[in-house]
């Protein structure tokens, strides 16, 4: 009988805090947000990846990443709003695996794909749900054969998940988007509907305020064109009358002592007198 040789596993080299547990603090109609510190103590880089067994609850930020040697890193792990009376009878665990990084650049996708399983360490850490004050603890028991023991990469907006071809089979990824988030989105909406809606008082406000202006700019331009026609008075009108009347009067006067017979005759007879005594002197 062959004796079958069994690869030891790594030792995980980064820290955890918290170690074991993540506490959730209710009421849980809203996103409950736990946070994970983890930190690397050797003097090499170090990537990390986060996984859970429940890829629809969770949100976390960052999934994956790099660790400095010597560095750290906080991970928001992000409970979606749930009814705390239909809570998963599955236990909810989470597991950070990691993996010395190579040298240069790093594709974190391919890494994961190609890393040897004896090179990964891994950490878990089980959820742990502190009921508020008032309400029932719900029965949460662990459920039998292997699905609690499926951990699948969770979804998260600042990095790409991805499976390793070495870890248990996943369950759907990226669901937790459309399912958690319902209830966020649904507040979001409302939200958005209530500053529509005062955009749309500001525009109509607006509306009237230019309106009201169009208005008294028409009212300013007739005023000033009434202003300008008053001016001109009646008393102003008559003098002009008055005026064209005496200039008319004094020409009409002037033109009748002109063509006078008597005034032409003597008219003639003096120039016809200053030719003679204007030959006489010179």
């Amino acid at each position: 009988m062959s004796e079958v040789s069994k690869v030891s596993k790594a030792e995980q080299i980064l820290i955890l805090d918290p170690k074991n547990e993540l506490h959730f603090k209710g009421p849980y109609s809203e996103v409950v947000t736990s946070y994970l510190k983890i930190t690397n103590p050797s003097t090499r880089r170090v990537c990390f990846k986060v996984k859970t067994t429940a890829p629809k609850r969770y949100c976390v930020r960052p999934n994956n990443g790099i660790i400095d040697a010597k560095g750290q890193a906080t991970i928001a792990v992000m409970l979606q709003p749930f009814d705390l009376d239909q809570l998963d009878k599955n236990k909810h665990k989470f597991m950070v695996q990691a993996v010395y990084a190579p040298e240069g650049e790093v594709n974190q996708e391919s890494l994961w794909k190609e890393v040897a399983p004896e090179t990964i360490m891994d950490s878990k850490l089980k959820c742990v749900f502190d009921v508020p004050a008032g309400q029932a603890q719900p029965s949460v028991v662990e459920s039998s054969g292997t699905a609690s023991n499926q951990f699948s990469s969770v979804h998260s907006t600042s990095a790409v998940s991805s499976g390793s071809p070495h870890s248990p089979p996943f369950g759907m990824e990226g669901d937790n988007e459309e399912s958690g988030l319902s209830k966020r989105l649904s507040s979001e909406e409302k939200r958005y509907t209530e500053e529509n809606r005062k955009l749309k008082d500001e525009v109509t406000h607006l509306r009237q305020e230019i309106m009201y202006l169009k208005e008294e700019g028409l009212k300013q331009r007739m005023k000033s064109a009434s202003g300008s026609a008053a001016a001109t008075t009646p008393a102003d009108l008559l003098a002009q009358q008055y005026a064209g009347k005496e200039y008319g009067k004094q020409g009409n006067e002037l033109s009748q002592i002109f063509l006078n017979p008597q005034v032409l005759a003597l008219g003639i007879v003096l120039f016809v007198f200053g030719v003679i005594i204007g030959k006489v002197l010179f």
